[in-house]
């Protein structure tokens, strides 16, 4: 006797961003507003930052790159990203950095949401870095200067421009085509963008210096005479142990804001510095617990290396937006038996025999 297998059932689907859609999302709302919904909900949870699970990231090393899983909880929503970080890509026509994250329910277990992050994290990383500026910077910062103009640069300018005013640009690049790829990208964007030739020359009249290159390893992109008073540097690009940007000496001028010390410590620029070098958690400056910026002539110092509480948000604000939209699709995920207990019944029934 011949029987039809069974549909699978509401529960076994779960919504699904694709790059395609996650693109069309964005579009649809527009880059900067939606790096501003994401700060938006970065702002919430780091105020709400004592409620999370909160752990340094599950690395596996090796010499090409790294691997990793980045997960937290609040207590009723349970988020992951897998990330990886592979400098070397770029040169093989690949992307140095690929991603996808999801998200659970607590109290059941089952996931609410799975997505690309590749392009997210882009969005989420200049968020949280324009947040932070917003809270740091000096008043009135109109300049900002951008040393390694790869994937995330023109994220990171649109960023600055939406959420701290900034009007101007300074491009550079060790590859001058990275240079004039950003510089193209930027046209028509509401930005004044100057390409330079040295980063000495990216970072005079510059109130915010970002630094986001992509070597592992511990480089000086930013040397100590290089730096003067009254700056904010944002720096991005060294996330993993033994990958910095920043001569120590500058590290010792300044004020340094981090997200997570205990992953901080590891993969940051302070991984140079005495493990109880003192630092700042930036979520006590944003939940108004500690002041941030002192005065005109201060440094201060962003080491942001990225931290899953941050993908948290942005897929928080990801699975918000897509309801009522086309920009996801179901995807047949969970086995979901009538019976819980008879898996192996619904395993035969499929057969339709």
């Amino acid at each position: 006797m011949t029987t039809d297998a069974p549909a699978p059932s509401d529960l076994a689907f779960v919504p699904f961003v694709s790059v395609q859609n996650m693109m069309r999302l964005v579009q649809s709302i527009g880059v900067e507003s939606f790096i501003e919904g994401i700060a938006a909900y970065l702002e919430e949870d780091f105020r709400n930052w004592e409620a999370f699970d909160k752990t340094p990231r599950v690395a596996s090393h090796s010499a090409e790159g790294v691997i990793e899983l980045m997960p937290t909880s609040n207590g009723e929503v349970y988020g992951f990203k897998y990330v990886n970080g592979h400098p070397k890509n770029t040169r093989e026509g690949l992307q140095t950095v690929t991603a996808f994250g999801l998200l659970a329910q607590v109290d059941t277990g089952y996931p609410v949401l799975l997505s690309e992050m590749t392009m997210l994290t882009a969005l989420r990383t200049a968020a949280t870095s324009a947040l932070v500026a917003k809270n740091l910077m000096p008043k009135g910062s109109h300049t900002m200067a951008v040393i390694g103009n790869g994937a995330q640069s023109e994220f990171q300018c649109l960023a600055m421009k939406k959420l701290c005013g900034i009007r101007r640009v300074k491009l550079y690049d060790i590859d001058p085509a990275a240079t004039a790829k950003a510089a193209k990208n930027l046209e028509g964007q509401g930005l004044e963008v100057v390409s330079c030739t040295t980063a000495q020359d990216a970072i005079e009249g510059a109130q915010i210096l970002t630094t986001c290159t992509a070597d592992k390893q511990c480089a000086t992109i930013l040397s100590d005479n290089m730096v003067g008073a009254g700056v904010h540097i944002n720096a991005i690009g060294g996330d993993c142990p033994g990958k910095t940007e920043l001569h120590v000496d500058i590290l010792k001028r300044s004020d340094i804001f981090v997200e997570y010390p205990p992953q901080t410590r590891i993969e940051g620029e302070i991984q140079a510095l005495p493990d109880d070098y003192p630092v700042e958690e930036v979520w006590e400056v944003i939940a108004g617990r500690k002041q941030g910026r002192t005065s005109e002539s201060q440094i201060t110092l962003f080491d942001g290396v990225g931290f899953a509480i941050e993908d948290f948000s942005a897929l928080r604000f990801v699975r918000d937006r897509i309801k009522g939209t086309p920009f996801m699709e179901q995807l047949d995920m969970l086995a979901d038996p009538d019976d819980p207990r008879d898996l192996f019944g619904m395993l035969q029934r499929s057969s339709g025999e």
